[in-house]
């Protein structure tokens, strides 16, 4: 098996790294290995790390060479656009191909993690949606379950098809808990996006234990063969 995603979100604060996580620990469990990448990060701590990207290193199923997994990071957690011109360092989405072309020799599955929503920019004239275009992976849209998800979603999704992205599935992420009418809102998503739902990451959860909500066998590569 060898493959990989990229996984985006409805916007920032969605929890893609925690899905990224959980899916990185479903991935094993059904014994591939995994590795997550996080190709452009901004902010990091007293030791000059960014906690996303420590995460997916502790998740991941091999330690590749930090830049292999995450080629751009930036100091302050600023618009990666605004961080990469104050460094003066460009991101560079060949770099970003490359790096994801090692990783791959590496692992069966890599799940790329993009930075903030789907179209945030990364220079002044590039955004994730041309990352995720260059790198050409299916898409898997992470869904911060609250109150104004649903325009979030069906907008994003219609950004990703726009692009001849595909969009291979989405993910419910649990980040209110006392989100109104969660059920109906859910349930509005499921008839809407022309994807399926792969699950419902309940809140607060461990990495160990929402990979238990993941349902990879409908997404391509884990399908089972007819």
């Amino acid at each position: 098996m060898q493959t990989a995603f990229f996984i985006t979100g409805t916007d920032t604060d969605v929890g893609k790294t925690h899905v990224t996580c959980a899916l990185l620990r479903a991935t094993q469990r059904l014994g591939f290995s995994a590795i997550g990448m996080k190709p452009i990060a901004a902010g990091v701590d007293a030791d000059g790390r960014n906690g996303d990207v420590a995460r997916l290193l502790a998740a991941s199923s091999v330690q590749p060479p930090l830049e292999w997994v995450n080629p751009f990071l930036y100091a302050p957690a600023i618009a990666p656009h605004i961080a990469a011109l104050e460094a003066d360092r460009p991101i560079d989405l060949k770099v970003i191909q490359q790096a994801l072309e090692m990783l791959q020799t590496l692992a069966d599955v890599i799940w790329v993690e993009g930075v903030g929503g789907f179209r945030v920019p990364l220079d002044e004239e590039h955004d994730t949606a041309d990352l995720a275009e260059r790198l050409g992976l299916p898409v898997i849209l992470v869904v911060g379950m609250r109150l104004g998800c649903l325009n979030h979603a069906l907008l994003t999704a219609e950004a990703i098809t726009y692009r001849n992205l595909h969009l291979a599935g989405w993910i419910a992420n649990r980040i209110d808990p006392a989100m109104g009418r969660f059920v109906a809102n859910l349930a509005c998503l499921q008839n809407r996006l022309e994807a399926p739902l792969v699950g419902v990451v309940p809140y607060g959860e461990m990495s160990d234990s929402a990979s238990a909500a993941l349902r990879l066998s409908v997404l391509p590569g884990f399908a089972p063969a007819i």
